[in-house]
């Protein structure tokens, strides 16, 4: 007896509100990539629901290259963050465009 694709469906939305909510309403740009991080793995439950329910290993395929992209924004990102926080002596996102001028 497994956990149904409805219960799982269920987690992938509150997961995926969680971190629309962070995204949305923290500004320290760490918790910001956090958020976004919880929202790729939202998706990837989703993903491995549907391929579970169709019987079909595409969604699989999907999240594995979902989590490669994920691995290179969380390189990127932290990396951006390290700049602006030595730029700046903070790591606010409202700071971030001041990196520009």
């Amino acid at each position: 007896m497994g956990v149904s694709a409805g219960h799982l469906l269920a987690l992938a939305a509150v997961l995926f509100s969680i971190g629309l909510a962070g995204v949305l309403l923290r500004r320290q740009l760490i918790l910001v990539l956090m958020s976004v991080e919880l929202m790729l793995n939202a998706v990837n439950i989703t993903l491995v629901t549907a391929a579970r329910w169709l019987v079909d290993i595409d969604g699989h395929v999907y999240v594995f290259f979902s989590l490669s992209v994920a691995a290179a924004e969380v390189a990127v990102g932290l990396a951006l963050v390290v700049t602006v926080f030595r730029a700046l002596g903070r790591s606010d996102a409202d700071d971030a465009d001041t990196l520009y001028g």
